[in-house]
Formats: C-alpha cells, sequence, structure tokens
C-alpha cells in the first residue's frame, strides 16, 4: 500500500494519498470495513486509523459499488453521505478520488487521492489511481499464493513434511515453480525478497546441507524450477516472459555449473544443492 501511494502522487502530482485495507477478511455482500493504515503527503494523522464502513462515504461508496468513485468537492458533495467529513475537514480536503482494492472479485481495501483545492480529477488522474490499486491487488494476491502454500506444505517446511517423491510433495514443487517465476514480476522490492524467501525455505526442506555452493543465478535456478514440473522451454518462456533462446541459455549455464549434461540431472543436482524442493 504505501509504495502505491507514492507511486499515485508521483504520476498524478496529487499531494495527498492514503488507504488501508480490510480489517478482517474481504468484503462481501457489502458488509466489513477498511481501516486507513498508510498516509502519504499528509499535514496530518487525523486520518490514520479511521474505519470506513461499506456504504459510508466517498470510500464507503466505492467498496460498495466496486469502482472508482470521486467528488470535486468533498463538503457539499450530494453524492456521498457525510460520517467523515470532520476527518476530511482537519487535513483540509476537497476534490477526492477513491479507489477499490479488488481481489477475485472481492474488496479488499480502498486507495484515495485527494487535492486541498475543489477542481474536477481528470481521466489521467483516475487512470493513474486505478494503476496504483493494481499494484496492491498484485501484491495481496501474491500474499494469498504465499500463505497458501505454506499452509499446505508447512510439515515440509519445519523438516518433516511428505516424501520428496510423493504426491503432496509434486504440489509443492508446482507451486515452488509458479512463486518463481512470480516473483520478478513482484513491483515491491520488500514483498518480492519475501517471495524469494519463502522459496529458498521450500528448496532446503528436504535436502541436505549444501556441500558446496554451485552460484546459479536467480534466472538460472526460475528456469530449473519450471524444467523440473516438466514444462518445456518453450512454456518455461511464456511463464518467465522470456525467448525460449534466452531460456535455453540459462538453462545451459546452469548445467554446467552444476555438472550436468542433460535437464534432468540438472534438477537432481539442483535439488541435492538445496536449490529446488
Amino acid at each position: 500500500m504505501r509504495a502505491a501511494l507514492v507511486r499515485l502522487r508521483r504520476s498524478t502530482g496529487l499531494p495527498v494519498a492514503f488507504g488501508g485495507l480490510v480489517t478482517a477478511g474481504p468484503l462481501t455482500g457489502g458488509t466489513g470495513s477498511v481501516r486507513i493504515g498508510e498516509l502519504s503527503g499528509a499535514a496530518t494523522g487525523v486520518l490514520h486509523g479511521l474505519a470506513i464502513a461499506t456504504g459510508n462515504g466517498l470510500g464507503g461508496k466505492a467498496l460498495a459499488l466496486s469502482r472508482p468513485c470521486a467528488v470535486t468537492d468533498y463538503p457539499v458533495s450530494r453524492h456521498i453521505s457525510h460520517e467523515y467529513d470532520a476527518a476530511v475537514a482537519a487535513e483540509g480536503l476537497l476534490s477526492v478520488l477513491a479507489v477499490p482494492v479488488v481481489v477475485r472479485r472481492r474488496v479488499r481495501g480502498v486507495l484515495y487521492g485527494a487535492l486541498r483545492t475543489a477542481q474536477p480529477l481528470g481521466d489521467r488522474t483516475l487512470s493513474e489511481a486505478v494503476a496504483a490499486a493494481r499494484d496492491v491487488e498484485q501484491a495481496l494476491v501474491v500474499r494469498d499464493e504465499v500463505r497458501a502454500l505454506l499452509a499446505a506444505a508447512g510439515p515440509a517446511v519445519a523438516g518433516g513434511g511428505p516424501p520428496a517423491g510423493s504426491a503432496a510433495w509434486e504440489e509443492v514443487r508446482e507451486a515452488h515453480g509458479a512463486l518463481r517465476a512470480l516473483a520478478p514480476r513482484v513491483v515491491d522490492p520488500a514483498l518480492r525478497e519475501e517471495l524469494l524467501a519463502v522459496c529458498g525455505r521450500l528448496a532446503s526442506a528436504t535436502a541436505p546441507p549444501r556441500v558446496r555452493d554451485v552460484g546459479l543465478a536467480p534466472r538460472e535456478v526460475d528456469v530449473l524450477a519450471c524444467v523440473a514440473t516438466g514444462a518445456t522451454n518453450a512454456v518455461t518462456a511464456e511463464r518467465l516472459g522470456l525467448r525460449p533462446e534466452t531460456v535455453k541459455g540459462y538453462l545451459r549455464a546452469a548445467m554446467r555449473k552444476l555438472g550436468a549434461h542433460t535437464r534432468l540431472e540438472a534438477v537432481v543436482a539442483a535439488r541435492r544443492a538445496g536449490l529446488l524442493p
């Protein structure tokens, strides 16, 4: 959320941006609330911690409709209710937009941008706000995937999971490959590092301690993670957003470093080195 707010202010020139996530589970059926947890450019802290109920105010309207909403002069707008007028006035906001954060058709938060003058917010500003909200949505999708993976592979991460050849462990390997492919596309660097750290824990869960560091580059590991699931070079290229020739180059480099002569040997060697689950 913090990175998305910084992006919004930088791309639009809006002086104030703020937002928050659902306090307890995704919103469904028009119930629940979002708590404002991040402020960027605010002159006061009055908005921090504010609970936005579905249907109330501008943000609540965006939550209820699951679409962006905007007003030119917040205090006198007839298109919203006014439960939060005191906080908005204390911050000196007039023109405000609100964009819901929606993941798999469920509202997970809301992102705001605002001016301290009453003037229309154009289509470009709205488009940039929607793009910033998409960054938050992507981050939440990744977090959901990580949590699901850890829930499914918790015993394995702890060192007492399913046997390496079991069907359950094959599912872990599939998920590991998918998360490795997703990591380079994550905008938030902290989240990307967190995701790669989880991948590392899964990769070493059933492997013996490393005897040597084979020095594979991150993209070489990404390619091997896809190859380990049975993906062809063409499929691997599509998953990673690379050209097939580039995939071949990474694979050859990984095989050379691992002392492998075939794709299968490379995967086996990578697993023994604790680079793949």
